[in-house]
C-alpha cells in the first residue's frame, strides 16, 4: 500500500514537472505564432493558422485533439484570437523572464556575478551569496512556472473556440484581466529600476 502511495506521489511530481516545462515552451512560442497569425491571416491563411494553434495545443501541451470543427474559423475569428494570443504571449514574457533570471541570477550567480561579496545576500564568501541568491530564487522560480501553467491553460481554452467549442463565460473578461495585470506589473517594474 505505501508502495504504491509513493508511485502514485511520484508520477504526480512527474506529471506536474512535465507540465510546467510543456508550459513553459507553450507561452514561449505564444507571440512568434500570434505574430506570424496576425500577418498570414490576411492574405487568406486564416485556416493554416489555426491549424498551427491546434497543432501548438496538441503537439506541446499534449492536449487531446478535439473533434474535426463542423465549421473552420473566419479570418476574423481567427485575427481576434491572434490578438488575444499576443496579449497572453506578452504577458508570458513576464514569467518567462523570472525563469531566466532564476537561471542567471540563481543557479549561475557565482559565474555571472565575479564580485565583490560584502554588499551580497549571503556575503562576504561567494558561496553564501551564491547560496543565498539561488534560495531566495526558488520560490519565485516556482511562482512564474504557476503563472506560465495558468496562462498556458486559459490559452488552450482560448483555441478551443476556434473548433467552435462553448467558452466558459469568464474566460475572456479572464483573459483581458491578465494582460491588464500584466501591463501594470511592467510599468510598476519599469518605474523600480
Amino acid at each position: 500500500m505505501a508502495a504504491t502511495a509513493h508511485l502514485t506521489n511520484r508520477s504526480r511530481s512527474y506529471q506536474l514537472v512535465r507540465l510546467a516545462g510543456r508550459s513553459l515552451a507553450y507561452c514561449a512560442t505564444l507571440v512568434p505564432v500570434a505574430l506570424l497569425a496576425l500577418a498570414t491571416v490576411p492574405w487568406g491563411k486564416a485556416g493554416a493558422a489555426a491549424a498551427r494553434w491546434r497543432a501548438l495545443r496538441t503537439g506541446l501541451l499534449g492536449a487531446p485533439p478535439t473533434a474535426a470543427p463542423d465549421r473552420r474559423p473566419g479570418p476574423v475569428a481567427v485575427l481576434g484570437h491572434g490578438l488575444l494570443s499576443l496579449l497572453l504571449g506578452f504577458v508570458a514574457l513576464l514569467p518567462l523572464g523570472v525563469e531566466l533570471l532564476m537561471v542567471l541570477r540563481g543557479v549561475l550567480y557565482g559565474i555571472v556575478d565575479s564580485g565583490p561579496y560584502d554588499n551580497s545576500w549571503g556575503g562576504p564568501s561567494r558561496a553564501g551569496a551564491w547560496l543565498a541568491h539561488f534560495l531566495v530564487g526558488l520560490p519565485l522560480s516556482a511562482a512564474g512556472l504557476a503563472a506560465l501553467m495558468g496562462i498556458a491553460a486559459v490559452h488552450q481554452r482560448l483555441t478551443r473556440r476556434l473548433d467552435g467549442e462553448r467558452s466558459p463565460l469568464w474566460l475572456l473578461p479572464t483573459t483581458l484581466l491578465m494582460a491588464l495585470a500584466g501591463a501594470l506589473l511592467f510599468v510598476a517594474w519599469t518605474h523600480q529600476i
